[in-house]
């Protein structure tokens, strides 16, 4: 059975992790995707670290599998000139460039539309392709400030908290590759291909959801609550006795559980019988609640809960989430073979295809791994690429 993306080419000539996460993903279904990299430095992240294995960057381990590299300088005339002959023959182009940087290269959406008409060209960036702020750089750092995260992540008298994942980076990611499928549907609809236009700002602001229509109907700016919801009563982490753990009581029936299992009456409490009782009354409910979750240990509290289907868990460290039972089951760490580091593990894709699964086909690439493999493709000598080699241009 073929992979969903077979026969899809991609030129990645992106970097970092928004538009790197994005391929990989696409490269995961099947697509070829060739990521372009500038000779000797390559992506920004194959330096990124430590940690390194073998020499090589974790960071960049972590998003680059499924790629061929091909170093190639696209400020050179003949770095152009193969960028073309590749943008010829491909269906997507990805980048992830400040904008107007492809347009002074002259490799932006429009040039690659004089040799490929039908091409699919996605552009990801901080605030997008117009607007009054579309050149100022971004990191997602800054994004989580700007697009209003930080002021809703942290304690609630305490300082904005930075997520710790680069969430917004990986997010637009993937809001990237869903427009490049829709892209895909519509060519084979229509045989037109399009550019997709895709930003952090535009990511996050989506992903405000309940917080931003809560603002909406009230007029009020939602304020930090730690690990608690602002509309769910209780909904939070509680420090046991040894350690923390989560309580996620999202509805009335499993409050009504989660009083019996713990031999409570508090959903008979005029205070606490509705979810909107509980929320107006958070602070005497927590009260009580903290008291009680420090006398036993958090896994005892997660027993007893689970076993009446009240949804709690622990807070679990990365090392306890990457061999969890769970994770293993659904092939979420995956072996991979690499050139240098020898066998690796990498997270794998979430997307569980019942007839046409993920494949990890090839381990994130060396710098210029499959340059004379690539440019032989194209029908170059290997004196010509001798050349290209001596002059700098890959």
């Amino acid at each position: 059975m073929p992979s969903p993306l077979d026969g899809v080419k991609i030129l990645d000539i992106s970097r970092v992790l928004t538009g790197p996460f994005c391929t990989m993903l696409l490269g995961d279904l099947g697509a070829e995707v060739i990521k372009i990299e500038m000779p000797e430095k390559g992506d920004e992240t194959r330096e990124w670290g430590p940690p390194f294995v073998a020499g090589e960057s974790s960071y960049y381990l972590s998003i680059n599998r499924n790629k061929r590299s091909l170093t190639l300088d696209l400020k050179s005339e003949k770095g152009r000139e193969i960028f073309f002959k590749l943008a010829s023959e491909a269906d997507v182009i990805v980048e992830n460039f400040l904008p107007g940087t492809v347009t002074r290269l002259g490799i932006d959406y429009e040039a690659v539309r004089r040799v490929k008409p039908e091409i699919i060209y996605c552009s990801i960036s901080g605030f997008g392709q117009d607007g009054p702020f579309k050149s100022v750089p971004a990191y997602d750092l800054m994004m989580q400030g700007i697009g209003g995260l930080m002021s809703i992540t942290g304690e609630k008298n305490g300082e904005p908290v930075r997520i710790g994942v680069a969430l917004i980076d990986i997010g637009a990611g993937m809001y990237a590759a869903l427009g490049i499928m829709s892209a895909l549907m519509v060519k084979k609809q229509t045989g037109q291909g399009q550019y997709v236009d895709v930003s952090l700002l535009d990511t996050e602001t989506s992903w405000l959801t309940y917080m931003a229509t809560n603002y909406f109907a009230t007029g009020k700016d939602p304020v930090r609550l730690g690990s608690a919801h602002p509309t769910i009563v209780p909904y939070q982490a509680y420090p046991a006795k040894d350690q923390p753990f989560v309580l996620a009581v999202g509805n009335d029936a499993i409050w009504h559980r989660f009083c019996a299992a713990l031999g409570l009456s508090l959903d008979e409490d005029p205070k606490f019988v509705t979810n909107h009782d509980r929320v107006q009354n958070r602070e005497n409910l927590n009260e009580i609640l903290y008291k009680l979750f420090k006398q036993k240990n958090a896994q005892e509290w997660i027993d007893l809960l689970q076993a009446a289907r009240v949804p709690c868990g622990l807070v679990n460290a990365v090392s306890q989430v990457v061999n969890h039972p769970q994770t293993k089951h659904r092939r979420m760490v995956v072996e991979m073979g690499h050139p240098k580091a020898g066998t690796i593990k990498v997270l794998g894709n979430p997307i569980k295809l019942s007839r046409t699964p993920a494949q990890y086909r090839l381990a994130p690439p060396l710098l210029g791994q499959q340059t004379e493999e690539i440019l032989t493709e194209l029908g170059y000598s290997s004196q010509e690429i001798s050349e290209f080699r001596e002059s700098g241009v890959i």
